[in-house]
């Protein structure tokens, strides 16, 4: 895989027009194409499609990662640290509910990182993180 390699996500949600204010305006992803039944946004350089399908938007089921029940169906990304934390703040002044607050995880351990859950509108569950040292991302 090279560096310019990109990822194309597409997920499920209950109205587009939520989905162009939490995703555009709240977190600031630029729109592309789109129709009535799905928005493509520049989700952080790659590209996330939100398709109209309210039946299979969502999650339940989840696994216990550091004392936390983390969502296992979730999508994100992994920002700079002063990114992560200037989006923390903002989510926090927009009063998103976290399903699992900001906090730094594995702390002291390889793979350390800041990480946060929260749901978009349609109940799909993100989580952005930011790790200590990124050199750790794939570290065991």
């Amino acid at each position: 895989m090279t560096s310019t390699s990109l990822f194309h996500l597409a997920f499920p949600v209950n109205d587009i027009a939520e989905a162009r204010a939490f995703y555009g305006d709240l977190l600031g992803c630029p729109e592309g194409r789109s129709s009535e039944k799905w928005v493509d946004f520049n989700f952080y350089g790659h590209q996330l499609v939100a398709h109209l399908a309210p039946d299979e938007s969502g999650h339940s089921v989840s696994n216990s990662v550091d004392g936390h029940d983390v969502p296992s169906r979730h999508f994100g990304a992994i920002l700079s640290l002063p990114d992560w934390e200037a989006l923390a703040e903002k989510l926090k002044a927009a009063n998103i509910k976290f399903i699992i607050e900001p906090y730094i995880r594995f702390k002291g351990e390889v793979g350390e990182q800041a990480t946060m859950f929260f749901l978009d509108p349609s109940g799909n569950a993100l989580e952005f993180k930011s790790f200590a040292n990124m050199d750790y991302i794939f570290a065991k």
